[in-house]
């Protein structure tokens, strides 16, 4: 091979085979996955192995960067070599593999011997017993070749040449790390003389006629059953078939291709994401399949059929008749040690805790996962939209100029990839959509794309975001449209759509609509989920979406001193990166959930709970499964303190209804009579599973809603007839200046007014504030440089570095008044602090007053006070009541509950992968760590953060391991904070939940 072979856009040698079906096959096979010879090279223009040449070794699967041979390299949008298509650059990463094998003696009877490659980046070609078996391009589809006729008995050597770069490189801009080597299963795949090489079935299903739950469930909380109809668009093997479905007394036995035609069978259970009904079936030819003995050679294939229909009837997307709402998920293949290399174990893991935060949809950005992960998806039940292996991304920078996408030259690149796709997965029930791809503008490749992939399955719709003005698409699909363009396409006003006239404007309004991406989950947040869930309860025509997405891409490393971390763009000497825009996952490199999953859970739900002063309203918000598997369960508690439960019985609710039941005589009894002063009674009901399942076990939380049902304020604090011990005031030292410095023996410093706060990724990037009307390549990283990020405009107003100069204290009797002018240098606005001690017989009551002053312009991060208190407090317990058990922001706080929690307070914050705010907890009623309390006073109930760290610390620090020795507890009492928003990459924060310069008040005490 000449090195400029690495610029053909052909997307593979003539051997390779036409694509087929992943199946679950007992013919023989030999996997040869395990440790592999090895050598790497930086350049593409290296010799072929000698014999005397140098070898060290590596596993097989798995990315050769991250196994000390190079680096990897993560980019969102940017290309990490010349935009020059179609030529990948002469520095060119490049590994030879090989091994040897020896066929087991289950392979003797083989009519044929085919090597299959589940994924290898970017460009390989192979060779078995020195001779050249082909070569490939497309890193996360599938490869086979025939191999019959090179092998030999005894041992054989295979061996493969891996450039990182090539032609093909072009077409796999996605945003993730580029990771190249054989990083799926390597098979050698012994097919015998009556084998079963394709199949397609199609398991469609039909509502029985009168059948009042059509598609969801009956009466008794058991699925609704039908008419189903199997066909085989493909059925490539040897006849006679046998083909058996045991739980549907099926049992037939085809002679030749043209016996095979569609069985229609009553009595069917159909397949949904919330009722994965699967049937096991089998294909079988040989003896098997009763064929003579000559044809003894025979396969049986297993197959788990899921009977359903998809449909689009007007703008509704259909599964089984019935609305499909995607409470989804975008999916990238990721894991901290291994990158890509698939772990089944791993991936149910995954999948089940996507089960357990109502995530009921998968989009396969931006490529086909390994092909188990389908298999789970079939049977845990989820929705999936599934993405082909495409993204030219990189090109916006040249104004999409030399783009793939409407160059003939790429046609049978482009094509190839979508058939690729399509023919390994088409037999899963879970997937209802193809995608073409992602971010890889328009143009004529990607309508031939469409075209054939309609051709081949005309049942699934054809989904691509990129189609803005849908030529060539099936459903409308956007990202990060705002809430005003989202309502506008689902009914509201009119606004123009993103690249369209008015005629296309026509078209898309008249199909579905999906956000394909929504809600940035990047560090703390994302905000705003609720407020879209709004608009898709409202809109028939919105379906929902995927948040971006599932999980941090962080890559463990270590430190010059070995201290571990999770790496992202720039920490491993990236030319050209994207920083941690790779870190955007509702789910950490840890595998541990973020707030922000638990604030999705919570908005998502699909039991949706409501309370009135005597009733308590049950939907059913499922596709279609009913609430039999449920059980309700109420509590109601007196300042956090349960003093009555139960259970309560709304019968089966079906899927789409809803049921009400009168709240319990409990609960209507306590709330007869006033409540003592500072009292509350909360009445929580929770959806919880009445019965183990694949994905949890029983008592899971499914939804919950909690309502506040009787409440009195408390008396305020009576003034002490104590008064000042020299510089003590109770339990309080403070000095002349009205500093507190000490507390119950303790050295403590504070109060000090405090607008800074860490700033979230959310805060810190301006990538998408006019994403909605921002020209079509505009897309992420990219921003508007007329609207600066929050953490920017902050900065610029000085309000990580105030300063705080002393106007006046005046000593009373039982207290004390400070008065404080606090502004950033170089600034003539500010604030006005007041500062009010009093002695009470609850302890010391701290009320500050706030008034700023000056021509401000920018919101603030927050306005509270700090406390440093001792270190030692880091390694006690906090205990609080008030809002929890996780942190809490005014737009992301629907999985909030006010009760009596307990944590250590390390675990108070999140470790974000990029350090930034965290650990806020608003509503503050009492807090206690080691022996100090702190209690709220009044209405304005201040929010609560104790931290190892100031915001300024946090703010400085871009990994975990950068923060300095913790040398204070710190201790947030706020009496607001801006809202989370998602403008890394959608909206900034509503004007509903910003904060803007206004005067508070609030008070605590502390005892």
């Amino acid at each position: 091979m000449t090195i400029a072979a690495l610029s053909s856009t052909t997307p593979g040698s003539d051997s390779r085979l036409a694509p087929r079906a992943w199946l679950h096959t007992d013919a023989p096979a030999l996997s040869l996955n395990g440790e592999w010879d090895f050598r790497w090279s930086p350049v593409a223009d290296v010799p072929e192995p000698g014999p005397n040449d140098e070898w060290g070794t590596i596993p097989v699967p798995a990315h050769w960067v991250l196994h000390g041979h190079g680096a990897p390299s993560y980019t969102n949008l940017q290309y990490p070599f010349p935009i020059d298509p179609p030529h990948p650059p002469e520095e060119n990463p490049t590994g030879d593999y090989r091994r040897t094998f020896s066929l087991p003696t289950s392979f003797d009877a083989a009519a044929r011997v085919l090597l299959r490659f589940d994924g290898v980046e970017s460009h390989f070609r192979v060779w078995l017993n020195g001779s050249e078996v082909g070569w490939a391009t497309g890193s996360r589809l599938a490869t086979e070749f025939d191999v019959t006729s090179l092998l030999r008995p005894g041992s054989n050597e295979v061996r493969v040449r891996v450039h990182q770069w090539s032609a093909a490189s072009y077409l796999e801009d996605q945003d993730q790390w580029w990771l190249p080597g054989i990083f799926r299963d390597v098979t050698l795949l012994a097919r015998p003389s009556a084998p079963i090489d394709d199949v397609f079935v199609r398991a469609g299903w039909t509502a029985v006629l009168g059948d009042a739950a059509t598609a969801g469930t009956a009466a008794s909380g058991r699925p609704s059953t039908g008419t189903g109809t199997i066909t085989f668009p493909t059925l490539d093997a040897v006849f006679p078939v046998r083909f058996s479905v045991p739980d549907l007394g099926i049992d037939v036995t085809w002679a030749s291709a043209s016996d095979v035609g569609p069985i229609t069978v009553e009595g069917v259970e159909p397949w949904s994401a919330e009722l994965p009904r699967l049937y096991d079936a089998t294909l079988a030819t040989g003896t098997a399949a009763g064929g003579a003995s000559a044809a003894s050679g025979g396969e049986t294939v297993s197959l788990r059929l899921g009977f359903r229909t998809v449909a689009i009837e007007g703008d509704r997307f259909l599964v089984n008749g019935e609305r499909v709402v995607f409470h989804g998920v975008n999916r990238h293949e990721t894991h901290p040690l291994r990158g890509r290399v698939f772990d089944e174990e791993h991936a149910r893991a995954d999948m089940a805790r996507m089960k357990r935060n109502n995530v009921n949809a998968i989009r396969t950005s931006h490529y086909p996962p390994h092909p188990r992960v389908l298999d789970l998806a079939d049977e845990l039940g989820f929705w999936v939209i599934l993405e082909c292996d495409l993204e030219t991304h990189g090109f916006i920078f040249t104004d999409w100029v030399g783009n793939p996408s409407d160059d003939p030259a790429w046609e049978d690149a482009y094509l190839d990839r979508i058939a690729r796709t399509v023919e390994r997965d088409k037999n899963h029930p879970a997937i209802v959509m193809w995608s073409l791809g992602n971010e890889s503008g328009t143009g004529r490749n990607l309508a031939a794309m469409s075209q054939w992939v309609h051709a081949r399955d005309a049942e699934r719709p054809v989904h691509y975001e990129g189609d803005y003005t849908g030529e060539y698409t099936d459903v409308y699909s956007r990202m990060y449209p705002s809430l005003q363009e989202t309502e506008s396409i689902g009914g509201g006003t009119p606004t123009p759509l993103l690249g369209c006239g008015p005629a296309a404007a026509a078209r898309q309004r008249s199909k579905p609509f999906i956000h394909c991406e929504y809600v940035h989950a990047m560090g703390n947040g994302p905000g705003q989920i609720a407020e879209y869930e709004a608009l898709v309860d409202k809109y028939p025509r919105l379906h929902g979406g995927f948040v971006w997405e599932w999980r941090d891409h962080g890559l463990l490393t270590h430190t010059a001193s070995g201290q571990p971390y999770y790496g992202y763009g720039g920490d491993f000497g990236e030319v050209v990166h994207d920083g941690n825009f790779v870190m955007d996952g509702l789910v950490l490199p840890d595998d541990s959930p973020t707030p922000g999953l638990a604030e999705f859970a919570a908005v998502v739900a699909p039991i949706r709970l409501s309370v009135s002063d005597r009733t308590l309203l049950v939907e059913n918000r499922y596709h279609s499964a009913s609430t039999a598997g449920l059980r309700f369960c109420w509590t109601l508690s007196r300042n956090g303190v349960v003093e009555a439960s139960g259970r309560f019985a709304p019968g089966v609710v079906a899927a789409r209804a809803s049921a009400t039941v009168p709240v319990p005589d409990e609960v209507l009894a306590a709330t007869a009579s006033e409540p003592a002063p500072g009292e509350e009674l909360w009445f929580d009901v929770t959806a919880e599973l009445a019965g183990p399942t694949a994905w949890a076990d029983t008592g899971h939380v499914v939804a919950r809603t909690q309502t506040l049902v009787a409440s009195r304020e408390a008396e305020p604090p009576r003034a002490s007839r104590q008064g000042w011990d020299g510089d003590r005031l109770g339990d309080g030292t403070f000095t002349a200046r009205g500093d507190l410095v000490g507390f119950k023996g303790h050295e403590v410093a504070g109060p000090r007014l405090e607008l800074w706060r860490a700033p979230t990724d959310n805060d810190s990037l301006a990538s998408q504030g006019g994403y909605e009307t921002a020209d079509p390549v505009l897309t992420h990283g990219v921003g508007d440089p007329d609207a600066p990020a929050s953490a920017t405009r902050w900065r610029s107003r000085g309000l990580d570095r105030l300063t705080h100069r002393l106007v006046a204290v005046t000593r009373t009797d039982s207290g004390l008044v400070q008065r404080v002018r606090v502004a950033a240098a170089n600034s003539g606005w500010g604030v006005d602090v007041t500062h009010r001690w009093t002695l009470t017989d609850s302890g010391l009551v701290l009320q500050t007053d706030a008034v700023p002053f000056g021509a401000w312009d920018v919101t603030w991060p927050r306005i509270g006070v700090r406390f440093d208190l001792p270190v030692g407090l880091l390694d006690s317990e906090a205990t609080w009541f008030g809002t929890g058990p996780l942190e809490s922001y005014a737009d992301s706080s629907h999985a909030a509950r006010v009760g009596r929690f307990t944590a250590p307070v390390r675990a108070l914050s999140v470790e974000y992968s990029m350090p930034q705010e965290t650990g806020h907890r608003p509503g503050l009623r009492t807090l206690s760590v080691g022996d100090l309390t702190v209690s709220t006073v009044g209405a304005h109930r201040a929010g609560f953060t104790l931290s190892p760290w100031t915001a300024q610390q946090i703010g400085r620090a871009g990994h975990p391991y950068e923060l300095p020795t913790p040398d204070h507890t710190y201790l947030y009492l706020d009496a607001a904070q801006h809202g989370l928003g998602s403008r890394a990459c959608g909206l900034d924060v509503l004007p509903e939940h910003q904060l803007w310069p206004r005067a508070f008040s609030w008070s605590v005490v502390l005892a």
